[in-house]
């Protein structure tokens, strides 16, 4: 009598067991999925972003320094698992990127004298002359990869 009881105890455990077990894996299984959607989706919205900021460069809608601070931010911010190394498979973008990112900007920028802002406005302009045909050549290949990011 005492072991049909334990027995049927025991199973009763163990189904109840089973159960939230297999609830739980439901449960992570559904969060891995509203995952993998945000950042699929963030990844849409961030290479889209790179296309349009891309285009407006090449339309010279957008200053070379200005589009190359904001794409090199936004591949910076890819959730990509693997991500490449974006500097050696965009070299000039992220060199520009480099050379530029000393000068002051928004409220720093408005915060320094005139003749200071126009010294660094020269030295902006110079080095984006010289980057200029090498970038824009690189823009095709940055939309291309971003858009075979979005056809994956």
């Amino acid at each position: 009598m005492w072991l049909t009881v334990a027995i049927v105890a025991g199973l009763l455990i163990i189904l109840g067991l089973g159960f939230y077990a297999g609830k739980l894996l439901f449960l992570l299984k559904q969060q891995n999925a509203r995952q993998k959607a945000a950042r699929d989706g963030r990844i849409d919205t961030i290479t889209e972003s790179i296309v349009v900021i891309s285009k407006a460069m090449q339309q010279q809608q957008c200053d070379l320094s200005e589009g190359a601070i904001r794409i090199c931010k936004l591949l910076n911010a890819l959730p990509l698992e693997a991500p490449p190394e974006y500097k050696t498979k965009f070299p000039h973008i992220y060199a520009l990127y480099v050379e530029i990112s000393g000068f002051a900007i928004l409220e720093e920028r408005r915060k320094l004298p005139l003749k200071e802002r126009r010294k660094q406005d020269v030295a902006r302009e110079q080095i984006e002359s010289e980057y200029e045909t090498k970038v824009l050549a690189e823009l095709d290949d940055i939309s291309r990869w971003c858009q075979q990011l979005n056809n994956v």
